[in-house]
């Protein structure tokens, strides 16, 4: 598991980074953009949900007046691969602080079909245009330092299949919600770890895009296994992060039915909550 870029190596910016490179759109015609999904960013079989809804965040921050998402509520109705893809924008409404807009991300099944992966509608506007008045009974979630944590290479893969996002990200998860990889999950359904990317790009408001799906699926720590697709995955982006490592912090309250909620919290390193979200997912019993 590869570390953030130290403090003597160089370190990728925000706007020149794999990441960004990776989401990068080319508009074909108004509100149509091409892109590749990067093999970088699959988990298991498929590319990986906070990867996609950062890729269609970035051509709405295109499409719209306004270039930071506040909100965007995702349904993912079929597995991404790797490959060409098709972004399709649509804008909604457009305001003096708030725009909204849809998209839908198509790739072509061996037939030559188009095959609709995911559809989001998102409301935009402009973070640093927010009155600096925060009143809040949440806080960071406790969690040793970084360097008292774990990360993807320093235990067992918990799946078959792709794990190249991880080489991708900087990941160390809090010893108290890695039961399940040595075999005694905690049934809690928590996970937390200090997250950031790899080559020490700072976080931005699309980035917490990628950060809200990225850690392990607290399915493990109730002592589920395998692949755990997402359904539907809302985000509210709260603000602009500062730069340094984030803190995720998820739980799982209620698995039914062969499904389990999500709610994630991400704090900056000045300790402020930047995004929440919320996502309904698939698991598999027995």
């Amino acid at each position: 598991m590869p570390e953030a870029a130290s403090a003597g190596a160089t370190r990728a910016v925000i706007g020149d980074s794999e990441f960004d490179r990776d989401t990068a759109l080319t508009r074909r015609a108004p509100d149509v953009y091409a892109l590749d999904l990067s093999a970088g960013w699959t988990i298991i079989n498929a590319v990986n949900g906070g990867y996609l809804l950062a890729v269609l965040g970035r051509a709405l921050a295109d499409a719209l007046p306004h270039s930071d998402p506040f909100t965007i509520s995702a349904h993912y109705l079929t597995a991404s691969q790797p490959g060409p893809a098709v972004v399709r924008t649509d804008v909604v409404r457009t305001g003096r602080t708030l725009s909204t807009g849809q998209a839908s991300l198509f790739q072509y099944d061996e037939e030559g079909h188009e095959v609709e992966r995911i559809r989001v509608l998102a409301s935009y506007g402009d973070l640093d245009s927010l009155p600096d008045d925060v009143r809040t009974s949440a806080r960071p979630p406790a969690m040793p330092p970084l360097e008292e944590c774990f990360g993807p290479g320093d235990g067992p893969t918990p799946f078959t299949g792709s794990s190249a996002i991880t080489d991708r990200l900087m990941i160390k998860l809090d010893p108290a919600t890695l039961g399940w990889a040595v075999g005694a999950p905690s049934g809690k359904g928590e996970m937390r770890a200090w997250f950031g990317l790899a080559d020490g790009r700072d976080a931005d408001p699309l980035s917490l895009l990628l950060a809200v799906d990225a850690l392990p699926p607290t399915a493990f720590e109730i002592g589920l296994s395998g692949w755990v697709p997402t359904v539907e995955l809302m985000v509210h982006v709260r603000s602009r992060p500062a730069p340094g490592p984030l803190r995720v912090s998820i739980t799982t309250r209620n698995l039914a039915g062969g499904f389990l909620e999500e709610d994630a919290e991400v704090w900056d390193s000045t300790d402020r909550l930047v995004a929440q979200s919320r996502q309904l997912a698939r698991v598999r019993l027995g």
